[in-house]
């Protein structure tokens, strides 16, 4: 028992159950400060898009009251971390800081804060709270990170049963310390309120997201054999809340691995697959933490883009470019903040093969409107399209967004949810020949592929 307060520093871990920090400040046996830190301004930091804030601000709402309803109070502040934690600390006399890991750039911040804080005296303790395995205990036979998927999650699987996950405290010895407010920070959009479409979809919050897990086990799992199919609810829709870490993977795979109707055990083995894509990007991050701007395969620098017209990015960016699903999934991005798993691979396709458009407009894009845009998986799947990053798609293989549509929205109810207007006059014609600007991604590619030859 000690009488120095404790500091719990969330980030992406907006959650009170398992959550590792929470717990080892609340069995330091002192009074807990919950710190939300908003740095946008430390190295390696990525500001929040659009869509993230408003996600953001929801979440924040809504572990105040739980953690109100514990005993604690969150605490609000600003600036870079390097300043204000330290100040904290002296200002409270905090004996303890405790966190959960992060995995991209920002980690040199962490790594060098710890050092501080040790050093001043004050223990500072970090734990593994987002992933199932820590990115730096899944190499290959030589010690190096996997580039391919399959062998990776092969190794997940063989390293382990993830551990179960923490049960949420019963009660906080929370105190009280002066900070700002979520009105001060103005996360929402206040000139045109364009969010009302993410409110009708999306619950931000611990409560919403076991709510969706429950709903996906009952309703989706048993359906996900089909989750290419973008016009059925056969996907989770759980990735922002694990964006946020408002549910954590250890809580999904216990969840997973509980009681399951028969249909749904058939999927179990797929969906957590896909569970493990996420601990593959994030791997990527770790191992590669310019992810998000710099291409993965280095050859790929070579690779000559053409500078996007206004015209043309704008047409793809509001979904008018005269290719029904294309513009379907940019639709259904702006109005809930979202996008189908198979149509975001169709819409990146087009913006980088058909149009030559650098993958890093896309991608920056998508980390403003998408409410799960996150460092790792954002960047890791634009590369993965682009055929720049870990694992990528072959840069021959370029998404024919009509034949995927016939594949997988045969009865276009995917389509005409989104382009009401797409059997009617108004509607534009296609913005590139798909079959033209296909031979001319493959004849750009194989001019980096022959530059590289040269070089050897």
């Amino acid at each position: 028992m000690t009488s120095t307060p404790s500091i719990v520093w969330l980030r992406d871990d907006l959650r009170v159950a398992d959550n590792p920090a929470l717990r080892a400040a609340i069995e330091r046996g002192a009074p807990v400060v919950v710190l939300y830190l908003r740095d946008e301004v430390s190295p390696g930091v990525r500001p929040l898009g659009a869509a993230s804030r408003w996600w953001l601000h929801g979440s924040l709402t809504s572990l105040s009251g739980e953690l109100s309803r514990l005993g604690a109070h969150l605490t609000l502040r600003t600036g870079a971390a390097a300043d204000v934690l330290p100040a904290l600390v002296a200002e409270i006399g905090a004996g303890a800081v405790f966190w959960n890991r992060r995995y991209g750039a920002f980690r040199d911040v962490d790594a060098a804060l710890k050092t501080h804080l040790i050093a001043a005296g004050t223990t500072a303790t970090s734990f593994g709270a987002a992933l199932l395995y820590e990115p730096w205990t899944i190499t290959s036979g030589s010690g190096d990170p996997y580039r391919v998927f399959t062998p990776f999650w092969r190794a997940c699987l063989a390293a382990g049963e993830p551990r179960p996950p923490l049960p949420a405290p019963t009660s906080i010895d929370g105190l009280a310390v002066e900070g700002e407010t979520l009105s001060d920070w103005q996360l929402l959009p206040s000139r045109h309120d364009w969010s009302a479409g993410l409110a009708e979809v999306w619950t931000p919050g611990e409560e919403g997201a076991h709510n969706r897990l429950e709903q996906f086990i009952e309703d989706g799992l048993p359906l996900y054999h089909r989750r290419d199919e973008p016009g059925i609810e056969a996907t989770s829709r759980l990735s922002p809340h694990l964006r946020f870490g408002e549910l954590s993977p250890h809580q999904i795979w216990a969840r997973a691995h509980g009681p399951l109707s028969p249909a749904a055990q058939k999927n179990r083995a797929k969906f957590l697959s896909e569970i493990g894509w996420r601990e593959f990007s994030y791997s990527i991050l770790f191992h590669s933490p310019q992810l998000a701007t710099q291409n993965v395969r280095r050859d790929f620098d070579a690779f000559p883009w053409s500078e996007a017209s206004t015209e043309v990015l704008e047409a793809w960016q509001q979904g008018r470019t005269g290719i029904p699903l294309v513009d379907a999934g940019m639709r259904q991005l702006g109005a809930s903040g979202w996008m189908h798993n198979r149509v975001r691979m169709v819409v990146a396709s087009l913006l980088t093969k058909n149009l030559l458009i650098d993958w890093r407009v896309g991608e920056q894009w998508f980390w403003e409107k998408l409410v799960d845009a996150d460092e790792a998986n954002n960047p890791a799947s634009w590369q993965w399209v682009a055929g720049s990053g870990a694992d990528a798609a072959p840069y021959f293989r370029i998404f024919n967004p009509n034949l995927q549509a016939d594949r997988f929205d045969p009865d276009r109810s995917y389509i005409r949810r989104w382009v009401a207007e797409i059997d009617s006059p108004e509607y534009p014609s296609p913005i590139v020949d798909l079959a033209v600007s296909r031979r001319e991604a493959l004849a750009a590619y194989e001019a980096v592929k022959a530059a590289k030859a040269d070089a050897v």
